[in-house]
């Protein structure tokens, strides 16, 4: 037998991706018991309290939320003083980045003329990288400073399509 170029098994084959490399969304500070006595519990268009915590400057100590301890040092928040605003800004540092690959395995094999069919592979999150959410900037949440949350992980779909 003669092998007449490349045979069903390795033509037709597509790799397409797409990888995402992102800072982490800003952490929103907030503060939910209305100690300034202003009585703005959810006003404004992103309905968050006016009320934000008491900074003292330091080190913010950012820390890999793999480790089970707070993202950043809580201990630099206090609640405000009874009738007065928090000094901290609502947003001035950043939770958690993203390292993202979603990738896609194609493969076009024609039947007979006319008839073709299309098995794909798609993984989204392909390397199960970790994906963390924003820490809890509530500091009035027994959660203050630490990542609960992440995104999905690893999620893998197959598909056979006719094409005819």
């Amino acid at each position: 037998d003669k092998l007449h170029g490349p045979s069903r098994l390795v033509k037709g084959w597509r790799l397409s991706g797409i990888t995402r490399f992102s800072t982490g969304q800003p952490v929103t500070l907030v503060e939910t018991d209305d100690n300034s006595l202003l009585g703005t519990s959810g006003a404004g268009a992103i309905s968050l309290p006016v009320d934000t915590p008491n900074f003292t400057p330091g080190s913010l100590k950012i820390s890999d939320p793999r480790s089970g301890q707070s993202y950043f040092d809580a201990s630099l928040f206090s609640p405000e003083t009874l009738g007065t605003l928090g000094t901290s800004r609502r947003r001035f540092f950043s939770g958690p980045g993203l390292n993202n690959w979603d990738i896609a395995l194609l493969k076009d094999t024609a039947i007979k003329e006319g008839f073709n069919a299309e098995f794909r592979v798609e993984l989204f999150n392909a390397f199960n990288h970790a994906q963390f959410q924003t820490p809890d900037g509530n500091i009035n949440s027994a959660s203050f400073g630490f990542v609960t949350n992440a995104n999905p992980p690893r999620i893998m779909q197959l598909s056979l399509k006719f094409l005819f």
